[in-house]
């Protein structure tokens, strides 16, 4: 499994202690550091918009992705799943502005972008483009999608 852009890992932890073997990756290697006692998890330091893919021709069961948006690493996802691996998506929406940060449209995701993401490469289990009160007033995109070799190209 992979968990991109981790910050502390909660989802990592989640992962590792359902049994799965977990690469979870952030810059902030002080985030980071709160997982090096945590069994089945590897953490990597790579500054994802910066820096060269850091994990090269990795496949993995699954890759979650929450509150990080940097789009030209999207088709990477894509490239980054097993055959039936699981895409796991969340972030924040156009829209979100009226609510705080992020306000920048560079760091919100457009209607139905990660649909557009997904279509013709994963099969679509659930998707919503919402507004949620919790843990704060925000609108959020998420996605949960599977990697099905007869959609791809």
């Amino acid at each position: 499994m992979l968990d991109l852009a981790c910050g502390p890992g909660r989802h990592a932890r989640l992962l590792a202690s359902r049994g799965y073997r977990v690469i979870a990756v952030d810059r902030d290697a002080q985030a980071l550091a709160s997982l090096d006692a945590c069994d089945g998890v590897e953490v990597m330091q790579a500054d994802l918009e910066n820096d060269v893919w850091p994990l090269h021709e990795q496949r993995f069961a699954g890759v979650i992705v929450a509150n990080y948006l940097h789009r030209p690493l999207l088709p990477r996802l894509l490239q980054a799943l097993l055959p039936s691996g699981v895409l796991i998506y969340e972030t924040f929406a156009a829209g979100n502005e009226r609510y705080g940060r992020p306000a920048n449209p560079k760091f919100l995701l457009q209607p139905g972008e990660l649909l557009r993401l997904a279509y013709g490469h994963l099969r679509i289990v659930a998707y919503e483009d919402v507004y949620s009160d919790s843990p704060r007033p925000a609108m959020i995109q998420r996605i949960c999608a599977v990697a099905d070799s007869g959609l791809r190209e």
